[in-house]
């Protein structure tokens, strides 16, 4: 009975034999383990010093009963009857409070996984908003604790919340579709598509499938809107191509080719509308550029319209330049489409148009309206042009007719002194044997010219390039000598 008393980890069986030395340990032992157990964690008491109690008790129950056996106990009747069963019932202390603490450490692990839950549903809070690059660190801790819940704790309380919890985490990963941002939507449902091979497939279920129609619809919302942007990023090519090659049955993608000869039509109209065909060129050549980056076969028609297109363009813009007196970008512009088309039926007026926007450059009056396309017909009139000065000589003219025509370096020509009256003479150019000159003849139809010299190919010296005029009437011969004076 005394044994009995001491295994309720109270010492009452010292206590009734009055050794309070031995009731102290148990009383301190019992402490000790309150102190250590409570409040109950998820850990719970090391088991060390569960067993260690244990073995204590059972020393102490041991000692009980043969410190009992030996001693003489002078106790009433009554407490005799009642000594057994209160032995037996305050068994029930440490198996109650055991079960108690069992209970406490339960709760204790449920509340640490709900926690667990809540910093991952605070960590996908905090990630919305933000550009997905940098969320995506945030939400893959925030998936690693769903997933550790929704697989090894599936009986807790956190554990059955993780199904709803990851529908939100799909709703919020997946606003910038629902706000209709389609090309910052694109990475995140990449994302939420991609996690069927990386996270649990039963616990995801039917989730990543579910992208598959808005991460097609962002594509080409995304491409068709970066049609001839030339700063388009993603570019309209790597969007469509996506989208051709990932969802090829989809619906979005039989609308591709359509949305993409729309764009060619919209920017070919607005070349014969004349409003800033420099600029619908521009987003032909990205448009032409997209399309030569993608391969789905379907395009090859739309394909040649856009270089159809870009080429018109080129043109139309060059036009557009001399118009608008930019003679330096007609220029250039012009003298780019005759070396890119040296086919194409206009190279020849595109070359005119370079010449004479050359010319206006120097002389503004030359710009004042096209070259004409075609030469008019009608008698020639002959131009000689002579060249008495050193250094080759190109000539530019342009009126009724327009070209250019180089002369060779005079061997044996030099400046005249300035300024051309000297000593009350008169000095004459090209006076010499004609044979010494350079010469070019000129088959001209009749009408005004203006006349660029550049001598030596050089642009940067003013005696070395001149500008003049000259009038070509019909049933006359005209000469030019072309020289060079000093500035002194």
């Amino acid at each position: 009975m005394i044994g009995l008393l001491n295994l309720s980890c109270l010492g009452l069986g010292y206590v009734f034999l009055r050794n309070w030395i031995g009731a102290a340990l148990c009383w301190a032992a019992t402490v000790a383990l309150l102190v250590m157990a409570l409040p109950a964690d998820v850990d719970g008491v090391p088991s060390g010093l569960l067993i260690g109690y244990g073995v204590f008790l059972l020393a102490v129950a041991a000692d009980g009963a043969r410190r009992g056996l030996r001693a003489t106990l002078s106790l009433g009747a009554s407490f005799r009857r009642l000594a057994l069963p209160l032995a037996v019932v305050l068994l029930a202390v440490p198996a109650g409070g055991s079960l108690a603490y069992g209970a406490a450490r339960d709760e204790a692990r449920e509340q640490a996984l709900l926690d667990r839950l809540s910093a991952a549903d605070a960590q996908v809070k905090s990630a919305d908003g933000l550009a997905f690059d940098k969320a995506e660190p945030i939400l893959a801790k925030a998936l690693d604790a769903y997933e550790d819940l929704g697989t090894k704790h599936t009986g807790s309380r956190a554990g059955k919340l993780v199904p709803a919890r990851l529908d939100a985490y799909y709703e919020t990963v997946s606003s910038p579709y629902e706000k209709e941002t389609y090309c910052e939507a694109i990475a995140p449902l990449k994302h939420l598509r991609g996690l069927a091979g990386t996270v649990d497939k039963d616990l995801l279920g039917a989730r990543p499938a579910k992208t598959d129609e808005p991460l097609a619809h962002s594509l080409y919302e995304c491409g068709t809107a970066a049609l001839g942007v030339a700063t388009a990023t993603p570019t309209a090519a790597q969007s469509l191509n996506e989208l051709l090659s990932t969802f090829p049955k989809s619906s979005h993608a039989t609308r591709v080719e359509p949305a993409i000869r729309a764009a060619v039509k919209t920017r070919t109209t607005a070349l014969d509308s004349g409003n800033d065909p420099c600029a619908a060129t521009v987003e032909l050549r990205t448009l032409r550029t997209s399309l030569s980056d993608m391969t789905d076969p379907s395009l090859d028609g739309v394909t040649t319209e856009a270089k159809e297109g870009v080429q018109r363009g080129d043109f139309a813009c060059g036009t557009d330049q001399f118009k608008d007196k930019d003679f330096d970008d007609a220029a250039k512009t012009m003298t780019e489409y005759a070396k890119a088309y040296p086919d194409s039926p206009q190279a020849e007026h595109a070359r005119s148009i370079a010449i004479a926007a050359e010319i206006a450059e120097e002389e503004p009056a030359a710009g004042n309206k096209l070259p004409p396309s075609e030469v008019p017909g009608g008698s020639r009139m002959i131009l000689v042009v002579s060249n008495d000065g050193p250094g080759e000589v190109e000539l530019l003219y342009t009126g009724p007719m327009t070209g250019k025509v180089t002369l060779k370096n005079c061997t044996t020509c030099t400046k005249y002194p300035g300024p051309i009256l000297s000593q009350g003479k008169k000095i004459k150019a090209c006076t010499g044997p004609a044979s010494k000159y350079p010469k070019s003849t000129l088959l001209l139809p009749a009408g005004d010219y203006h006349f660029l010299q550049k001598r030596g190919g050089s642009l940067t010296a003013t005696e070395d390039t001149k500008t003049s005029k000259i009038k070509i009437e019909p049933g006359y011969s005209y000469t030019n000598c072309l020289y060079v004076t000093s500035r002194f």
